[in-house]
C-alpha cells in the first residue's frame, strides 16, 4: 500500500478499509475509548457479587487469598500489567497478586497451583474457547482444596462464559459486546480486560477511579487524533522495533511489541524489556534501522530510569529513531517525544489504555505498509485468532 493509501485511516471509509482488509482492526481501536465508560459501568455492577464470592472463601487467621491472574498470549499480559500496579494499591494484606500464563500452568500444574493455598483464579479471555484457558479451570478444580473463579471475558457464547454462569464457585463478567474483537489482534478486549481488574482490585477512591477513567478516555482519543505524528514515525525505513517501560509497563510493552509481531507476521523484528533490564544484553538488538520506544512511567523515580535508557540510546546514536511515549511531567525526553496533551496525572495501571493504543496504531499501520493485511495477517493460516492444535494431556 503506498503512504497515501495508508494515511488518515481512522477517517476512510469502511468500504475504502475494507479493500486494504483493515477495517476491522482500524474500527476496533477507535472505538476502545468508548468501549472502557461501558467497562466502567459493568464493573460497578458486579463489584457486590466479587465480594460475596470472596466473603465465601473459609480462611485461616491471617490467610490471604492468592490471586492468580491467568489467560494465553494478550490475556496473559493482562495480568502482567495489573500485577505491578496491584501490589501498590490493591490490598495485599488480604491478597496475594499473582501472574501465570494459562500456557505455563498447563504444562507444570504442580509448578504453579498450590493445593493449601485458598484461590481465586481470574480467567481474562477473550473467546473463552482457548484449550489452555478451559484446562486451567479444570486443573485449578482438580489440584487446589478451595478454589473459585472470576472469568473476565468478552464472548457470551464462549466456553469459559457458559460454563462458568453453572457453577456456584464462579462470577462471569461479560466485557462490553464490541470488545470481542473480530480482527485478529486482540485490541478492545485487551484494554477493557486490564481495566476490569483495575476496577475491581485497585483500592483507590471510587471517584477517583472514575476520574482515572475519564482521563484515559480524553487520552485514548487524541492517540486517534495524532494518526499523522504516528504514521510519520512509521514511514521510517526501520526493520526492528524495540518496546521498553518498567513496573505495570514492563508488562505492557510485551503487548506493544507482541502487536506489531502479529500484525507484520513477523516481517518486523520485535524485542520488548524493563528499560533496565534492556542493558544487560538485549541491547545487542539495535543497529540503524531500530525504533526504540519507550513507555515512560509517571512515578518520579521510576520515570529517571526509564528516560536515562532512552537518553543513553539516543546519545549513543545506534537506533533509527528513539521515541518517549508519555505525559509531561516537567522531566522530558530530549529526543523525539509523543506527549498526551496536558491532562490529570495518571498512575500506571491506568496509562496503560492509552499507551497500548499507541502501539496498536503503530503495528496497524505498519502492517499496512509492508503490504500486509491486518485483519488476517497470517497468510499461510497457522497462526489463528483462537489457537487450535493444542493436545491437552491427561493430568493425574
Amino acid at each position: 500500500a503506498n503512504s497515501e493509501e495508508v494515511s488518515r485511516l481512522f477517517e476512510k471509509s469502511n468500504a475504502t478499509l475494507e479493500k486494504l482488509g483493515a477495517v476491522i482492526t482500524t474500527r476496533e481501536i477507535q472505538q476502545e475509548p468508548k468501549l472502557w465508560l461501558e467497562t466502567l459501568a459493568i464493573c460497578q455492577q458486579h463489584q457486590a457479587k466479587l465480594a460475596d464470592l470472596l466473603a465465601s472463601f473459609e480462611l485461616k487467621e491471617n490467610q490471604k487469598i492468592r490471586v492468580i491472574f491467568t489467560g494465553a498470549g494478550t490475556s496473559q499480559y493482562v495480568g502482567d500489567t495489573l500485577v505491578p500496579y496491584l501490589r501498590r494499591t490493591g490490598d495485599t494484606n488480604r491478597f496475594e497478586f499473582v501472574s501465570l500464563g494459562t500456557t505455563d500452568i498447563v504444562a507444570a500444574p504442580k509448578d504453579y497451583l498450590l493445593a493449601d493455598e485458598p484461590t481465586l483464579l481470574v480467567s481474562f479471555a477473550r473467546s473463552g474457547n482457548s484449550p489452555e484457558s478451559k484446562a486451567t479451570v479444570k486443573l485449578a478444580n482438580k489440584v487446589v482444596k478451595q478454589v473459585k473463579h472470576l472469568v473476565i471475558t468478552c464472548a457470551v457464547e464462549g466456553a469459559l462464559a457458559v460454563t462458568g454462569k453453572t457453577d456456584a464457585n464462579s462470577l462471569v463478567v461479560l466485557m462490553p459486546e464490541l470488545s470481542n474483537d473480530k480482527g485478529f489482534a486482540m485490541t478492545g478486549s485487551f484494554t477493557c480486560m486490564t481495566l476490569a481488574g483495575l476496577l475491581f482490585f485497585d483500592q483507590t477512591d471510587q471517584a477517583k477511579k472514575i476520574d482515572y477513567v475519564k482521563t484515559a478516555v480524553k487520552l485514548g482519543e487524541y492517540v486517534i487524533e495524532q494518526e499523522d505524528q504516528l504514521a510519520a514515525l512509521v514511514e521510517l525505513d526501520f526493520e526492528r522495533i524495540v518496546y521498553l517501560g518498567s513496573g505495570p509497563l514492563s508488562g505492557l510493552a510485551r503487548e506493544a511489541q507482541l502487536k506489531i509481531l502479529e500484525l507484520t507476521h513477523g516481517q518486523i523484528a520485535t524485542v520488548f524489556d524493563s528499560s533496565m533490564g534492556f542493558r544487560h544484553g538485549p541491547k545487542s538488538f539495535i543497529n540503524e534501522k531500530t525504533l526504540v520506544l519507550g513507555l515512560v512511567a509517571n512515578d518520579p523515580y521510576t520515570r529517571k530510569y526509564d528516560l536515562d535508557v532512552l537518553e543513553e540510546v539516543h546519545a549513543d546514536q545506534i537506533a533509527l529513531q528513539t521515541v518517549s511515549i508519555g505525559q509531561v511531567s516537567g522531566h522530558e525526553f530530549t529526543g523525539q517525544r509523543f506527549d498526551y496533551p496536558p491532562s490529570e496525572t495518571l498512575p500506571e495501571g491506568y496509562l496503560a489504555l492509552p499507551d497500548i493504543m499507541v502501539a496498536q496504531v503503530i503495528a496497524l499501520l505498519t502492517s499496512l505498509k509492508i503490504g500486509n493485511t491486518p485483519d488476517t495477517p497470517s497468510p499461510s493460516g497457522t497462526v489463528n485468532r483462537v489457537v487450535k492444535g493444542v493436545l491437552i494431556h491427561e493430568f493425574e
